[in-house]
């Protein structure tokens, strides 16, 4: 099967590089998005958010008119759709999932499908959401058949393919590691298949779309899971006066154990929001996958109780926060641990708090409006008697550690 012509619905940090990659290999992308400024960005070959080398494929795809963005969907044969799942706002249910930009994003696509289309869902979303896509879809488009009606025979196919990406690492993995992909039919994944075997180098591996949806999940859920065994051995080691690092450090010397690194909780759009996903589907048997949700959840007060108890030995304190994004060297605050730490100090503290973020160029407004200042590293270690290391971005790991022997530093990373 050829592909000449692929449409990306949504050009954030998913759906961006895949736009990019997809072109790379010849094959023309449109890509849609929202918002007029990441369009025009885009359009003139230039990046809207930080992904290593990003650019430099975006400069080229755009140059050779194989990749331009818009704010209207166009015809195509593939239709991809990298939203947003964030959960339900004023919900009674903080954590269940909000569906309505994948639902957006069929209604955008409807009105352009032909049959024959391929639609693949890749926003990691809850067991069934791709049913309701199709559904969707249907309700849009009567005139055309879907695979829920009948079968391979359908004139639309429809799929599930979870990105499994690090950001930081995106443009390597997007082709190297293997992909899930679930189909409503089989003749559904087959076609998925033959769009990712374009540009995928890892194994493209075939399931229904249900089990697509939960592998992703899954995936999330395990790491969660680990992570919050970390956290919580890292507070019980506080209390019993034992350095963490150097204990699972040890610990992992046992051939079976790898346990992972804590930190000031778990951040991103992935880990910290997926696991509540299959909580939301099955609320009583999912029983650790809860509690490993509460113990990261909780980890960004107890951090936050001990700034402030830091902070009440000084008269005028001043708390230096390194980091606002949720992971190292990138500039992505979604459901970060760190900027909810600084948030919280805002309100909790009367101390001057300094922030450092090497990769962005403004705060958000959650933080700049109540009188947060963004400085550099030199300054807030100058400016600063209380230094809390909240995300180890490499400016951190490489700096000069003398430069903190008079400082109190609370130390979230284990890099000083």
């Amino acid at each position: 099967m050829e592909f000449k012509r692929v449409s990306v619905i949504g050009l954030g940090y998913i759906g961006l590089p895949t736009a990019a990659v997809i072109a790379s290999r010849g094959i023309e992308v449109v890509g849609v998005e929202i918002n007029q400024k990441a369009v025009d960005t885009i359009n003139r070959g230039d990046i809207h958010i930080v992904e290593p080398d990003l650019d430099i494929v975006v400069q080229s795809v755009v140059a050779t008119g194989k990749l331009k963005a818009t704010l209207e969907v166009e015809p195509a044969e593939a239709f991809m759709i990298a939203v947003p799942t964030p959960f339900k706002k004023g919900n009674a249910d903080q954590n269940s999932p909000d569906l309505s930009y994948i639902e957006s994003a069929a209604k955008a696509i409807a009105p352009v499908l032909e049959k024959g289309n391929l639609v693949i869902l890749e926003s990691t979303s809850p067991v069934g959401a791709t049913e309701k896509l199709a559904q969707w879809l249907k309700e849009e488009r009567p005139d055309l058949s879907f695979p829920q009606d009948v079968g391979s025979q359908a004139d639309i196919n429809i799929a599930h393919c979870p990105e499994r990406v690090l950001p930081g690492y995106v443009l390597q993995e997007l082709v190297s590691n293997d992909r899930v992909i679930g189909g409503i039919s089989s003749a559904c994944s087959e076609k998925a298949k033959a769009l990712y075997s374009t540009f995928v180098r890892g194994e493209c591996i075939i399931t229904n779309a249900r089990t697509a949806e939960m592998a992703k999940l899954t995936e999330n859920s395990f790491r969660d899971v680990n992570i919050a065994f970390a956290n919580e051995l890292s507070v019980i080691c506080d209390k019993l006066q034992i350095n963490v690092w150097e204990l699972i450090k040890l610990a992992n010397r046992h051939p079976r154990v790898n346990i992972l690194t804590p930190g000031p909780g778990v951040g991103g759009h992935c880990i910290a929001v997926d696991p509540w996903f299959i909580v939301d589907s099955c609320p009583e048997e999912a029983k650790i996958i809860k509690q490993a949700r509460l113990v990261n959840d909780a980890k960004p007060h107890y951090v936050v109780d001990q700034v402030l108890s830091a902070a009440d030995e000084f008269k005028k304190p001043v708390i230096a926060c390194l980091g606002l994004a949720f992971k190292a060297d990138i500039d992505d605050l979604r459901e970060s641990p760190a900027l909810q730490i600084v948030e919280t100090l805002c309100t909790n503290s009367e101390a001057s708090l300094l922030a450092v973020e090497p990769n962005i160029h403004e705060l958000p407004s959650s933080l700049a409006e109540k009188g947060v200042e963004l400085v550099s590293f030199s300054q807030a270690i100058e400016r600063a008697n209380v230094i809390v290391v909240l995300v180890d971005h490499k400016e951190f790991r490489a700096a000069d550690k003398t430069t903190l022997a008079r400082k109190v530093v609370i130390d979230t990373r284990g890099i000083m």
